[in-house]
Formats: C-alpha cells, structure tokens, sequence
C-alpha cells in the first residue's frame, strides 16, 4: 500500500515538474515533497499538519528536541513552531517523498466533541511528534491525493476525506497533543492561546506576567508548560519568529536592512544583525548579497 502511494505520488511529481522542496497539489492544503539528496539544516516556520513519509526520512530540531521521521510514519505538529529541518535519507533512485496536509484544529475540536469515550490524557505533551502511520491513515491520504485527478470528485469529496485524515490523527497513538488541545481547559490549549497571542504582532514586547495571566497560570508554571510544548521560552520562541520574517523580507525585498530590522520588532539594527547571524550562519547583509549574486 505505502509503495504504490510512493509510485503514484512520484508519477504526479514527474508530470508536473515539482521542484525539491515543498509543492502545492490541487488538493486545498495538500502538499508533497519529493528530495532527491540530502540537505542541509534549513530554518523553517512549521505550521500545524501532518507528514506521511512514503520514502526516506528527514528530522527535524526545535530546542533541544530533534525528532527523526521515516518512511512508514508521520509526523504531527500541532502549534506555528519555529524549527530546523534537514532531509537525512534520499538518493537520485529512491527519493524522499511525503504527503503533507494542513491541519484544521477547528475541526480537531469539533470532531473530539464528536467521539465518544474519548482518551483523556494528563500534560505535558510535545508540539511535534513522530510515530507510525498505519493502514486506516495512509489510505486515507492516499484517498486525499487520489483527487488531484478529478477536478469533481475534489469538489465534492475534498472535505470529508479531510475530514477523516482529522480523525485517524485523533486515534493516533502519537495523537495525544491533537486529543489535548481539543480540550479547552488543557494546558496545552492554555499555552496554545499563548503562542496565538505572540503570533498575532511578533513586533510587541513580551510580558510573561500578560501570557501567564491569559493562560490561566502562576508565571513559573506557564514557563515550565510552554517550554515542555515548544522546547523553547517565550523569549527565545519571539525571537526566532521575528528573524524567519526578517529573512524572507530579505530574500523576497529590497528594502534595507535597517528598515527589515525595525519592522520585526528589533530596537537595534546592530543586536538585529548579530542575532541574524547567530542564528543563520551570516550577518543580514551578507545574506542579501549572495541573493542579489
């Protein structure tokens, strides 16, 4: 079953000239990747979805974690997580492949309150876990894909079999964080109202008296939950929101780097760059440079 998605998919990648990273398939918030080498560590803003791995592997690191996925499972993430991500086994002759699809936590909430006899599981729990795919999952992502091919049977069947990928991840046994924040009172809800609250303006200094308090925790308690989550602080999670946006300014604009600094939030261009290449290897201007070459 895992080989003859892994064939079709390729076949798809072929006819439509997919590049090595991330492709867009006519299924709304399906995407494929198809790696044919190993790649470097790039920095990534990760959103919530759900990678099956038909072929190769690839791991990603957010704080001190590093989870490994490989062919046969899925990773799910469950929060917006800055994170580094690098493709560890593709060849030419067997490339890394995979399926992923955006995840509707809406609709994680609606279908949890659907089922019944539901696991109620205590905290803590990781924004980013790996585990296997089995066969209930695949085909149902098989199923997903399958409508890239019809433009009617997309129309009319994109949102159920949606819909029923959802529910396989709520039976997942590597579920448990989508089980966690579908419950409102969870710390893991607690602590995603949080990171929405610092995603909505990355620019806004963080009070961690304001995050605690909206999370319904003692300060040292929202600490302690949200680096369980993140593997990160809320400082140091901010930060690295501010410089992914910088970056794509960067790569994407013109505009100086004084100013890409100033609209992320940072107060000094000179702290702006230090970190800026604390963190991608090279200072801000130096990376414009080999853009522009």
């Amino acid at each position: 079953m895992l080989e003859e998605l892994a064939e079709t998919v390729r076949r798809y990648a072929d006819s439509c000239g997919a590049p090595e990273t991330p492709h867009d398939t006519d299924v709304p918030g399906l995407s494929l990747v198809r790696c044919r080498r190993p790649t470097p560590m790039e920095s990534v803003l990760y959103r919530p979805l759900v990678c099956v791995v038909l072929q190769g592997a690839k791991e990603t690191a957010f704080g001190a974690q590093t989870v490994r996925f490989a062919e046969g499972q899925s990773l799910i993430v469950s929060l917006d997580l800055p994170s580094l991500s690098r493709v560890v086994t593709a060849s030419a002759e067997r490339p890394y492949l995979a399926l992923a699809l955006e995840l509707d936590m809406a609709l994680i909430r609606t279908l949890s309150a659907e089922m019944e006899n539901a696991a109620v599981e205590p905290d803590p729990a990781s924004a980013v876990v790996s585990g296997e795919a089995d066969g209930a999952l695949i085909r149902a992502m098989g199923r997903l894909f399958e409508l890239t091919a019809d433009p009617v049977d997309r129309k009319i069947l994109a949102d159920p079999y949606r819909r029923e990928v959802h529910f396989r991840l709520l039976q997942a046994r590597h579920g448990a964080m989508l089980r966690r924040l579908a419950r409102q009172d969870s710390h893991a809800s607690r602590i995603a109202r949080a990171v929405f609250r610092i995603r909505q303006d990355i620019t806004v200094p963080i009070r961690i008296s304001d995050l605690s308090r909206l999370a319904g925790m003692s300060p040292s308690s929202f600490h302690a939950h949200f680096k369980t989550v993140t593997a990160t602080t809320p400082l140091q999670y901010q930060k690295d929101l501010r410089l992914l946006e910088a970056r794509q300014h960067l790569i994407a604009t013109t505009r100086p780097v004084t100013e890409i600094a100033y609209a992320v939030g940072y107060e000094s261009p000179t702290q702006f760059s230090r970190e800026y290449a604390r963190k991608f290897g090279v200072p801000p201007r130096e990376e414009r440079m080999s853009v522009d070459a």
